[in-house]
């Protein structure tokens, strides 16, 4: 069942759904899904908004069809193409990610299937672009690793309640261009380059997310350089 809450723009729940009434549904009409049988779609109206609508999708019978849909924040600066951002300025990547493992200061959801990490006091995402585990999980802090620049995750009790890891600038990280880019649950307003959603969302996502569907997010805007339709 979709669920869109009021208050979701007209204008994404159309385009998420069919580009005029009557077209394929988003997942056709992007250049790359993956190749899994999952997707996430996280779509905003341009690169200076906040908001937008966050949807994930199954592949059934070699079709495409929607699984659940919630209201999404974006940076607090709006979104930017993710080959070229740059660290600190609060911009949600666009591009396509995979979701390499969930996290989160509560147990995983009952019926979880991906690979969950649960924060402790000792658990960090090491930010600093000096350190040798830059953009990654680290516990304890590694000592090249500054805390000014890094995140302590057990600080963000309600953002982190439960998460999902976005596959940006993860497996061969450029420094300077960005660490720490989750989907997570609101907090209580546009996110520092993160994707979030309520927390009942966020729950529900986990469960959905399975790893043998190879699972992957797209993140763009309606139109113009950095359309999701690009990735």
């Amino acid at each position: 069942m979709v669920v869109v809450p009021a208050g979701v723009a007209l204008f994404a729940v159309l385009f998420v759904l069919t580009p005029d009434g009557s077209g394929p549904p988003l997942p056709d009409r992007l250049a790359d899904t993956g190749g899994g049988g999952q997707l996430i779609t996280a779509v905003a109206p341009g690169t200076d908004a906040t908001t937008g609508v966050l949807t994930w999708w199954d592949r059934r019978g070699g079709r495409w069809v929607v699984a659940g849909s919630a209201p999404a924040r974006f940076g607090a600066r709006g979104l930017a193409e993710g080959g070229k951002r740059r660290q600190g300025t609060d911009t949600t990547p666009t591009g396509l990610y995979d979701l390499p493992y969930g996290f989160g200061i509560k147990a995983a959801p009952r019926g979880t299937s991906t690979p969950y990490r649960r924060v402790n006091r000792n658990s960090w995402w090491c930010e600093d672009n000096r350190s040798r585990a830059y953009n990654r999980w680290a516990e304890p802090l590694p000592a090249d690793c500054r805390a000014a620049e890094s995140e302590h995750l057990a600080d963000y009790a309600t953002q982190y309640a439960h998460a999902l890891v976005i596959g940006f600038n993860y497996y061969k990280p450029v420094r300077d261009r960005g660490a720490g880019i989750f989907l997570h649950v609101n907090g209580r307003a546009a996110t520092a380059g993160c994707i979030s959603v309520p927390a009942d969302a966020m729950r529900r996502i986990l469960v959905w997310a399975d790893p043998q569907q190879r699972p992957h997010i797209a993140i763009g805007t309606t139109s113009g350089p950095t359309a999701i339709t690009r990735y």
